[in-house]
């Protein structure tokens, strides 16, 4: 049993314990290229979570990691075979639920730990900020958390060579070989504004790449995503820590 694993714990540990602090992964369920499962994202923020859980737990973090929201924003992939969609108000109402427990329990942290580049959940929070005024909820994106470039040597934002090189340290069994992964080609907006990024539209996933995937993947590798998941985890677990010991009321300087 990891006691910070909400799913894993019994209500004997749970009544007898303090939480400070609980951490909300949200996945998706959609297609990864031809080489990565549809469940990638949620295999990632999981383990990225849980990760940083036992290293803010060991540091004297008081916190629960909550279980996982397998279904994430795919509006723009409705015509993707069995990419599952959650409209932004339907992640609103599942939020404010959440958050209503957390609220009514006396746990007024919160960190919404985000694996999937469709959801955004800044103006949910901003919105239930409002109507729970004691809660202090934090969002993060996992691939915003270290400078990428760093690990990697192609650009790209799904099922590309970070991805897969995660998936390869995480979960080596359900990638493919590489062999069989399209090239991840991307075809740029025709519009001069979204394509130079100060101006914005939904990608139409099935207009955009032939393969669902952005980002070429074929220079991943095991060691890369090892070496990216620990720099993540790490930061991760600071902010845990830092979050968990902060005074909502003073929590500026």
């Amino acid at each position: 049993m990891r006691p910070y694993i909400l799913s894993e714990s019994n209500w004997k540990s749970v009544k007898q314990e303090k939480t400070e602090v609980a951490v909300l992964t949200w996945g998706a369920t959609e297609a990864h290229n031809y080489h990565l499962p549809y469940g990638t994202d949620n295999y990632q923020i999981e383990a990225i979570a849980a990760e940083a859980g036992k290293i803010a737990s060991k540091k004297g973090a008081k916190l629960k990691v909550l279980p996982n929201i397998p279904f994430g924003v795919n509006t723009g992939q409705a015509d993707i075979k069995l990419d599952m969609n959650l409209n932004p108000s339907t992640q609103f109402a599942i939020l404010s639920d959440i958050i209503e427990v957390l609220n009514r329990q006396g746990i007024y942290k919160l960190i919404l730990l985000n694996g999937h580049g469709g959801n955004n959940f800044k103006p949910i929070l901003r919105e239930l900020g409002l109507k729970y005024p004691k809660m202090l909820l934090v969002t993060s994106n996992f691939f915003d958390v270290v400078d990428k470039s760093q690990f990697f040597e192609e650009e790209g934002d799904h099922a590309d060579e970070m991805e897969t090189s995660l998936m390869l340290y995480l979960k080596p069994e359900l990638v493919s070989d590489l062999k069989e992964a399209g090239n991840g080609k991307e075809n740029k907006s025709r519009i001069t504004g979204i394509r130079e990024g100060w101006a914005w539209a939904e990608r139409q996933w099935s207009m955009v790449t032939e393969d669902t995937g952005i980002g070429n993947p074929r220079k991943a590798t095991k060691e890369k995503g090892e070496g990216f998941f620990k720099a993540v985890t790490e930061k991760l677990a600071n902010l845990i820590m830092e979050i968990s010991e902060v005074d909502i009321k003073n929590r500026y300087e």
